[in-house]
């Protein structure tokens, strides 16, 4: 059985930015995900400055999609608002492409199976043995399921419900554009220019509301497709999107049980209004990196758990 210091199961943002950290300190790990990078990835693809922060990224020399906008239009049913604020759009397929291959590990193509405890040590599949595990691989992450689901059960009035397409498209308008409480979705829709010719749109509901009052999120997708259309911001393009969903913060009791960490999506940490989740999965696996080579705590609770002020006030 072959025998690592650290895996991560999972390759996205959480996981390869744990992988990054560990690196600077010396510390070899071992990631491993279901599907080979780059890989489509569902996402409006918003990164803030944050993010940039923390993952220490020159923009200038970033080699993929990359656009910032300097404000992004708010829209409500009676009113609007142009918010002076320093935001990014990147391409997720291209992005956390990236930032795996500037993790410097090694990264095999595996689906885990089975997870165990032995002694010390967690054993994948009957093949692979490590001291410390990190889950990072999303809502379903096999790491959640095996060992933290009891621990931190997940509310189902925090799971996001979502349809989103992106798709090479010359934008009529190069804005960011949110709009909340219409035909009163419980969330938001959102047109996201991407540089050099992509645009992602999107909506995202709260499913346990949608539910309660017989709504479908298809009829909100139906709804913005339309008004896109009708102000002129896509046309004549055949719609076909794709759907996935996930959790919003709630109280996350346990990020670590013994030698194993949670992160990002597997943890449910994006944040509640705009259930943004970049910026809490690359955080998170920074700390647990930090955690396993330097000891100390892993507080999730540290986490933000709104976006919007930080938008606003930049």
């Amino acid at each position: 059985m072959e025998t690592v210091d650290v895996i991560i199961v999972g390759g996205g943002p959480a996981g390869s930015s744990c992988a990054w950290r560990l690196g600077h300190y010396g510390v070899d790990c071992l990631v491993l995900d279901k599907a080979a990078f780059p890989r489509t990835k569902l996402c409006a693809g918003w990164i803030t400055p944050g993010v940039v922060a923390d993952l220490e990224l020159d923009i200038a020399s970033y080699p993929h999609r990359f656009l910032t906008f300097d404000r992004i239009h708010f829209h409500f049913p009676l009113f609007g608002l142009k918010a002076r604020t320093v935001q990014h759009s990147i391409r997720r397929c291209e992005f956390d492409a990236w930032l795996l291959e500037r993790s410097a590990a090694e990264v095999r193509v595996h689906e885990v199976r089975t997870l165990r405890r032995d002694g010390e040590h967690f054993v994948i599949d009957d093949s692979l043995r490590c001291r410390y595990l990190v889950g990072a691989g999303g809502t379903r992450c096999p790491v959640f399921r095996s060992l933290f689901r009891d621990a931190n059960p997940r509310a189902r009035e925090r799971q996001v419900v979502t349809l989103e397409e992106e798709f090479a498209y010359d934008t009529a308008d190069p804005a960011c554009h949110l709009w909340f409480l219409e035909k009163r979705l419980p969330g938001y829709s959102w047109y996201v220019p991407k540089a050099d010719g992509y645009l992602n749109v999107g909506v995202g509901g709260m499913a346990t509301r949608l539910k309660q009052r017989d709504d479908d999120i298809k009829a909100h997708w139906r709804y913005l497709t339309a008004k896109l259309m009708r102000a002129g911001l896509v046309r004549d393009y055949p719609f076909n999107p794709g759907g996935y969903s996930y959790f919003v913060r709630g109280k996350v009791q346990v990020g670590r049980l013994d030698n194993a960490f949670i992160a990002g999506d597997a943890a449910g940490l994006a944040t509640r209004d705009m259930g943004e989740g970049i910026g809490p999965a690359v955080r998170s696996g920074l700390m647990a990196a930090e955690s396993i080579a330097r000891g100390g705590p892993y507080r999730l609770d540290t986490l933000a758990r709104y976006s919007t002020p930080s938008m606003l006030l930049r």
